[in-house]
């Protein structure tokens, strides 16, 4: 991908929308662009935070290992999508690591290099703490959900967030574009596989979902929606 290329791409993500032409060109000559494969990581837990991410295309899942071995998925980031950034303003290790369940595209800034480009850039400074807000935002409603809700109702906001991050319409429903498994749902509602398989075989006898391991068809949305929010 050339700076043009680039620059195109760039514009139309709402964190850029705002620069002007001469902004976008300085951010796009100090990126570095990187082609990332499904199954590769961009960068990986414990290791120094020295670089900020974009997603241009493709979508990354973010691993949490704990100690004692197990995982939590913390994010999904598709395309217009910052990741690893706060790692690097704070100068500590990354606590995740991003791997990539689509081949995709990204461009690294140095940390210095994109604190420059928000000094030179003030409008990039405010895009970037509004984009960080929202993103406090959805965490505090995932801890919400996971000290509150029940597990159905878990899985049920898990479903509609990834329908928010990609969800396309397909005849007869909306389809989660990119492979998802029952594992990674389970992970990202804080419970288990077997009640995930439960949950979506039950809601799958009555219409509402339909898919294979790795894909996921929602036949009736409002039904999903109904079960978050307790209809």
């Amino acid at each position: 991908m050339d700076i043009l290329e680039i620059e195109s791409t760039i514009q139309r993500f709402a964190i850029f929308a705002q620069l002007d032409r001469q902004a976008i060109a300085d951010v796009a000559r100090s990126s570095k662009p990187r082609c990332i494969l499904r199954g590769q990581a961009a960068f990986d837990q414990g290791e120094q935070a020295n670089a900020i991410f974009l997603v241009l295309n493709g979508r990354f899942k973010a691993i949490q290992m704990d100690p004692d071995g197990s995982q939590i998925v913390t994010r999904l980031a598709g395309a217009g999508d910052l990741i690893g950034h706060l790692s690097a303003f704070n100068e500590t290790p990354y606590p995740v690591t991003a791997v990539a369940i689509l081949d995709g595209e990204i461009l690294a800034w140095g940390r210095r290099t994109f604190v420059d480009l928000l000094l030179r850039h003030p409008q990039l400074s405010l895009a970037l703490i509004r984009y960080m807000g929202l993103s406090i935002e959805e965490a505090h409603k995932r801890l919400h959900e996971a000290t509150n809700e029940h597990v159905e109702r878990r899985i049920a906001h898990a479903i509609l967030r990834l329908v928010r991050q990609g969800g396309r319409p397909v005849e007869g429903g909306i389809e989660i574009p990119f492979p998802i498994t029952r594992q990674d749902i389970g992970l990202m509602s804080g419970t288990t596989l077997q009640t995930v398989s439960r949950t979506l075989s039950a809601w799958q006898k009555n219409g509402i979902v339909d898919g294979g391991r790795q894909h996921l068809v929602l036949r009736d949305p409002h039904a999903i929606v109904a079960i978050a929010e307790e209809q």
